[in-house]
Formats: C-alpha cells, structure tokens, sequence
C-alpha cells in the first residue's frame, strides 16, 4: 500500500508541476543539463523574474544575451523585465521584443508582449497587427492580447514570457 501511496503521490506532484507550467507558458528556466552559452544566466533571470525582481533579471538576461545574443527567448524575457520596470524603459523593450521576433520569427510569447507594448505606448494599429498574427500562433495569447487592449491594461501573470526551447 505504501508503495501506491508513493505512485499516487508522484503523480500528484508531477500534474501540479506540468500545470504550474502551463500556467507560466514555459517561462520556467531550462534543464540544468543544457550546457549552451548564457543558459545559466537565463535561468536566473527567469527565477528571478517569477519573483517580479525585474532590474535583477534584466541584468540576468543581459549577461545570457552577452553570451548568446542569438537567444530570442532572453530577448523577449528581457523586453518584459524592461516593461515591466516603467515608460522609460518602453523604447529598449521594443528593441528587444523586435530582436526576439526577427531572431524567431514564430515566438508568440514576443507577438504577445509587444502587442501589449503598443498598446501601452498608445498605438493600437500595431497592438491589432500583433494580435492578428498571434492568432495564427497561440489563439490562448491571442484572446490574451485582445482583452488588454480592449481594457487598456496589462494581462496579469506570465502568460507572456518565452517557453523553453
């Protein structure tokens, strides 16, 4: 019976880590065996980020980006810690959501965060041609998108940060 026990509550533990997951979209940090240049630093960032210290994960990201600058998900997780810190900080996030895009062209996570830049910046024509090409990527981030900018506000959570690659 304890060895039931056991598999019932691995199980447990396993579907609340894939739906803690979920829930980030992938923002989690990537497996401690991936060796590639400026992974460490982006775990970090990204911890650090889950804990809304975003001037700590900014420096985090721009320390992967000096070892990777062809990182696209550190450039739109580093896009986000810059939002995220305030309006001056809007024109380098832009940049970098750019960057994620022209580096991964089907990033929706970087569809999703810069439409929600636009809107913040007071430019829905481009928040709205975010939004339609996120609908062919992530419909989820998409009906996201739309919602903020019907609102005028920011989604909560981190449905926006990078997924793991």
């Amino acid at each position: 019976m304890s060895s039931r026990l056991t598999r019932i509550a691995t199980v447990f533990v396993l579907l609340t880590f894939f739906a803690t997951a979920a829930w980030a979209a992938g923002s989690s940090p990537k497996p401690a065996k991936d060796k590639r240049p400026g992974v460490a630093e982006y775990n970090a960032g990204v911890k650090l980020m889950q804990k809304e210290r975003f001037a700590e994960a900014q420096s985090k990201f721009e320390a992967a980006l000096a070892k990777n600058p062809k990182m696209a998900e550190a450039h739109n997780n580093l896009g986000y810690s810059l939002r995220k810190q305030g309006e001056a900080n809007f024109a380098k996030a832009l940049e970098h959501y750019n960057r994620a895009i022209d580096l991964k062209s089907d990033l929706a996570e970087a569809y999703m965060y810069r439409g929600v830049l636009h809107m913040l910046m007071g430019n829905e024509a481009k928040a709205l041609e975010d939004h339609k090409a996120l609908t062919g990527m992530d419909r989820g981030l998409a009906d996201a998108l739309q919602a903020a900018i019907a609102s005028g506000e920011e989604p909560d959570g981190l449905e926006g940060l990078a997924t793991a690659w």
